[in-house]
């Protein structure tokens, strides 16, 4: 034991020495710097005059290029360092570095959605580290979200992949619970009046079309979110998908807490009916059906639901198996990087850190809330009209197009009171309805303002 302390002192010993010897040649190295700009008494054509004969030779003489002082050579290296730059007046993107690390930890070491968070916490280390140029038109994270989310390709891919992982028929068995979806989808509707009340505050200035992508978030939709938010307010859209993305992995632990706030335990306890058998060609014919009622009544929402739409039907026609494996597997796992990290280069430091990223934050919290609440409470209504077979207001919470951790969510909560109550089936037919729903109240807002 004395000598792992022992150990670890000296460890610590050596690792403040060379932080010691970094932040040192980083001062230095700024000291420099400030040495050499120019003074107030120096005039312009000096100034010029020196700029040109620093472009033709060294410090010695030489020419440009041809020698290099170690001094010269050790400035040069200090100076396009990280900590030089944190120092020089980059401290935001130390501040974002600590926010990439914090999904990060959330998605590893807590299980928060780490499919989405871990590339998302990686894309925030990648486009804030000084001079590394990643989130520049030519970088990695620049190239990713020009090719991918600018046009709306990875989103729609990622619609794709779910419908595939779709099972319809919880829904069609029980088509009530479709109600459940809907209701839920009062949290995007609700927050955006709380967005408008929000700019009687000082601070706050959001336009109409700002507040409706803000107001998305409510659905829980991280693809619906991205689509709205690139086109009706860019220079919030990373606030906007974190906020989105974040909520979704925190459903066990923001859901909860409202679900047995509405609830009652006698209402917790109910044991729902089996659902109805549902025949192969209703599977088949549904995903045409959504497309066709969409095309025809909302065409603002066909890119979203019809991905959806082509990646359950492939799945349930059966012909091509090949492409529903692949949509499920490669293509969704694909997607799914791209698209993390793609959001992640929204987190770059002077775009995030902004006043309007804090309310974006709660106003997207609020929605949430609102929408499990919604949720929640249109069932215990429902039940009021069909009381000889009620639903399990839990289920109302599964509304929300946080798929699949919103139903799982539902049917953890109902088996804490009854452990042989197993609502995953009809939270199922919930949940896939929200999604239903969250397309159909993203193609509204894009219908209203495009």
């Amino acid at each position: 034991m004395k000598y792992l302390k022992g150990k670890r002192m000296r460890l610590g010993l050596c690792l403040g020495l060379i932080a010691t010897f970094i932040i040192g040649m980083a001062s230095w190295a700024q000291t420099t710097m400030v040495a050499d700009a120019p003074t107030a008494g120096d005039t312009a054509a000096s100034v010029a005059a020196a700029a040109d004969t620093d472009a033709d030779t060294d410090a010695s003489g030489q020419p440009a290029g041809e020698h290099l002082s170690l001094r010269e050579g050790a400035r040069k290296v200090v100076s396009t360092t990280g900590l030089a730059a944190f120092m020089s007046g980059q401290w935001r993107a130390a501040v974002m570095l600590v926010v990439g690390l914090v999904l990060l930890y959330l998605g590893v070491a807590r299980d928060f959605e780490p499919l989405l968070l871990v590339p998302i916490g990686f894309g925030c280390l990648l486009v804030n580290a000084p001079f590394a140029g990643m989130g520049e038109d030519n970088g990695l994270l620049g190239l990713i979200y020009n090719a991918g989310i600018e046009n709306d390709l990875l989103p729609l891919l990622i619609f794709m992949g779910i419908g595939a992982m779709s099972d319809f028929s919880p829904l069609l068995g029980s088509p009530r619970v479709v109600l459940l979806g809907a209701a839920a989808q009062f949290g995007v509707f609700g927050t955006l009046l709380g967005v408008i009340l929000l700019n009687q505050l000082p601070g706050f200035d959001f336009t109409l079309k700002e507040a409706s992508a803000i107001a998305i978030i409510g659905a829980a939709d991280g693809p619906t979110s991205i689509v709205v938010g690139r086109r009706f307010a860019p220079d919030m859209m990373g606030s906007i998908a974190v906020a989105a993305y974040s909520y979704m992995a925190l459903v066990p632990l923001i859901q909860p807490p409202i679900m047995r706030l509405l609830t009652t335990r006698q209402e917790r306890l109910i044991r729902m009916r089996q659902e109805r058998p549902v025949s192969r060609l209703e599977l088949i014919l549904f995903p045409l059906l959504i497309l066709l009622v969409c095309i025809v009544f909302l065409p603002a929402a066909v890119p979203l639901m019809g991905s959806l739409a082509l990646g359950n039907f492939i799945r349930e026609c059966g012909a091509v198996n090949r492409l529903s494996n692949a949509m499920q597997n490669e293509i969704m796992n694909i997607a799914t990087i791209m698209l993390g990290l793609g959001v992640g280069m929204q987190l770059e430091a002077s775009q995030f850190l902004q006043p309007a990223t804090l309310g974006i934050i709660l106003i997207g919290l609020l929605a949430f809330s609102l929408g499990t609440a919604g949720g929640v409470i249109f069932a215990k209504i429902m039940n009021l009209f069909s009381p000889n077979n009620p639903i399990n207001p839990l289920i109302g919470s599964a509304g929300v197009s946080a798929f699949p951790m919103a139903a799982r969510v539902s049917t953890r909560v109902a088996m804490e009171y009854d452990p042989q109550n197993v609502l995953l089936m009809h939270a199922m037919g919930a949940n896939v309805a929200g999604q239903i729903g969250s397309i159909v109240a993203g193609g509204v807002i894009l219908a209203l303002f495009s």
